[in-house]
């Protein structure tokens, strides 16, 4: 065998082979992702024009986190929606494996940008006469910078795996996405030790990630117990939106990476919460909980109308 790929083109089974239940995710997830766009970029725009929001890192994390968020959604869900409209949906081979370098570059700088943000709230509450000392704006360009480039060298690593893989056939991915575990089972090749490097690649960094989060997040709400009730009250609601956004990225991507390679039927359940509901939500967690951001939207639709009045 030729260690060179002969497949050209991948064929996905998609979400569902029923066409009338393909036109219904067809409009289900054509409003999932323009309601995910605009409202993750009118996040980015309200905080951006307001100064003493930007001014905080807490908010200028979350401007990085909504825009990781748009683009992460507008690597997978247009392709989704575009192929709920044919019967066979086709993707090249090498738009295969830009959606996967792709896919994981968005997905581990947003993952970093989390524990950034974790990070910040810890200082925010268990050093708060250092905050301002320690949470300087050269450290958060300097975490923004890092998380970009830990997503990059993520992608890179995973893509390193991928390429050099013979695909000689089947072409079929019974998903509606490339992804690494669903493209070892095409290859034409033993994977068992690339599936072993996958996992501690992603499965354990993750799992690792997530533990240390769920430690600091520990030690912010035992410090809390010293804090006024109003204090706690506010503390508490900020932790909460990023514990919910944490669980909701995590929990499914150590399902689908920390584990061997094999593929379950509610597989394409599980991605779905991650890559597609999770970013349509984190707007929702994020505003309705935060005072301070909708006091800033209610501004920013009063002092900036899409209309100029004459």
């Amino acid at each position: 065998m030729e260690n060179q790929s002969q497949v050209t083109e991948f064929i996905f089974l998609g979400l569902t082979q029923n066409p009338a239940a393909q036109k219904i995710l067809f409009i289900v997830f054509l409003l999932l992702y323009l309601a995910t766009v605009v409202g993750n970029l009118f996040i980015v725009v309200v905080i951006s024009s307001s100064p003493s929001l930007f001014a905080s890192p807490m908010y200028f994390f979350l401007v990085i986190l909504s825009f990781l968020d748009a683009c992460f959604s507008s690597v997978i869900v247009p392709k989704v929606i575009v192929d709920s409209l044919y019967e066979k949906k086709i993707i090249s081979f090498e738009g295969c494996m830009t959606q996967v370098f792709a896919e994981h570059f968005f997905a581990a700088a947003e993952m970093i940008v989390l524990t950034v943000m974790a990070y910040d709230r810890y200082v925010a509450i268990c050093k708060p006469l250092h905050y301002v000392t320690i949470m300087s704006r050269k450290l958060c360009f300097f975490l923004t910078g890092l998380a970009w480039a830990g997503g990059f060298l993520h992608s890179v690593i995973q893509m390193s795996f991928i390429l050099p893989l013979p695909f000689c056939g089947p072409n079929v991915i019974n998903h509606f996405m490339c992804d690494l575990n669903p493209l070892l089972e095409l290859a034409c090749t033993n994977t068992h030790n690339l599936g072993f490097m996958v996992i501690t690649n992603s499965g354990l960094i993750c799992t690792l990630i997530f533990s240390l989060l769920l430690i600091s997040y520990g030690i912010i709400l035992y410090t809390l117990r010293t804090y006024s009730t109003e204090a706690r009250r506010k503390a508490l609601s900020t932790c909460t939106s990023h514990i919910t956004v944490v669980v909701m990225l995590f929990v499914p991507c150590i399902f689908e990476y920390a584990r061997p390679p094999i593929t379950f039927s509610f597989d394409k359940m599980v991605e779905i919460l991650y890559t597609i509901l999770t970013s349509f939500l984190n707007p929702f967690i994020y505003t309705f909980r935060n005072m301070e951001v909708k006091n800033a939207m209610r501004q920013f639709c009063v002092t900036k109308p899409f209309f100029i009045k004459k």
